[in-house]
């Protein structure tokens, strides 16, 4: 499942713009950086689209008078491979069809897919700017039903302030696919396997732009284990704060997609991941970097992104990044793309 489209309609600072995230020819582009200062609407947009997606859309909340609402098209990819349009989902006070029985026909089958998105797959993972970590003992509590079990019907991070906390998700997630790979490693269950050779891959990747590699489990508590560039050996928790955040970007979103897909290698499985303020806490050289590792991390993921950074805005190429600007004496937010969304 991938995203091409969104439209937020009366959802301040917003009055009608539609966000394109696909290439020239059509296709959901594998990277969007959504640019721009603070108070332009950039955490809205994505608390829009986190809340209209298929299997979960609810209504949107915003002061001020009428019904705002979103509007979201989804390429379905290896959901629904024979399906020959995009899935339209929209917030339930939207109309998005003029005529009455095009529109009866689109509510149905948003509905349709509501309920096949409880069977599994469409993947959405939402890693808030109010992210932080605290520093709480690793415990694991029925990982069938909670590590290994993704619920398309639950509220993204963004819209849940108790899970904002991403300490307990991200080494639950380090060390459910350590402890699978390890007991299964003798047997045939191969599955178990790729997760932690995948998760490893993933995790060492990004924690390698704060100069830190993955080195495993500690034996004696199962905490995760980091190696610096000098031989020291550090806890998740002991970790500083920026390596944290690239660990976390790595292991959640990984953790998501082998739940909805565990009879394949998570790192090569599609889904959504959006993350706020992808430059918080990092270095210039971190922000340069970070895109490049994202895409060698999950290939196959369609990742949205917002940042203030000029440095992040730089590393993309010029058709991912899309500029939020307000215009002087204009209340509305505009969107710029191209060689426009570079000129600040």
């Amino acid at each position: 499942m991938r995203l091409l489209s969104l439209r937020l309609v009366g959802l301040p600072p917003f009055e009608d713009v539609t966000i394109p995230l696909t290439e020239e020819d059509g296709s959901p582009r594998p990277m969007t950086v959504l640019f721009g200062g603070g108070g332009v609407g950039k955490t809205t947009a994505l608390a829009a689209l986190s809340s209209t997606r298929p299997g979960y859309a609810v209504a949107l909340q915003a002061a001020g008078n009428g019904a705002p609402f979103a509007v979201t098209e989804w390429s379905l990819g290896t959901d629904d491979a024979e399906r020959p349009h995009p899935l339209r989902v929209a917030s339930p006070t939207a109309r998005t069809e003029d005529d009455e029985h095009q529109e009866l026909v689109r509510r149905r089958e948003q509905a349709h897919f509501d309920r096949v998105a409880r069977e599994g797959g469409f993947v959405f993972v939402s890693i808030p700017s109010t992210r932080w970590f605290s520093r709480q003992p690793l415990v694991l509590s029925a990982p069938a039903r909670t590590i290994a079990r993704y619920d398309v019907r639950a509220p993204s991070t963004a819209e849940d302030t108790s899970r904002t906390d991403l300490a307990r998700e991200t080494k639950q997630a380090l060390a459910y696919a350590a402890i699978a790979a390890a007991l299964t490693r003798d047997k045939p269950a191969q599955p178990f396997a790729r997760l932690g050779e995948a998760m490893a891959r993933v995790v060492d990747l990004l924690v390698s732009l704060a100069g830190l590699s993955y080195v495993g489990l500690d034996p004696g508590s199962f905490e995760p284990l980091f190696k610096s560039e000098d031989g020291q050996l550090l806890t998740f928790d002991g970790l500083p704060t920026r390596a944290r955040h690239l660990a976390a970007f790595g292991a959640i979103p990984l953790r998501a997609l082998w739940a909805a897909y565990p009879g394949g290698d998570p790192s090569e499985a599609e889904g959504v991941v959006c993350i706020d303020e992808l430059e918080l806490q990092q270095d210039a050289v971190v922000q340069g970097r970070i895109l490049g590792c994202l895409r060698a991390a999950l290939p196959r993921v369609q990742w949205i992104v917002t940042t203030s950074s000029t440095v992040v805005a730089a590393s993309a190429e010029g058709s991912e990044v899309l500029a939020l600007r307000r215009l002087p004496r204009l209340k509305e937010v505009r969107l710029f793309s191209g060689a426009e969304a570079r000129v600040h």
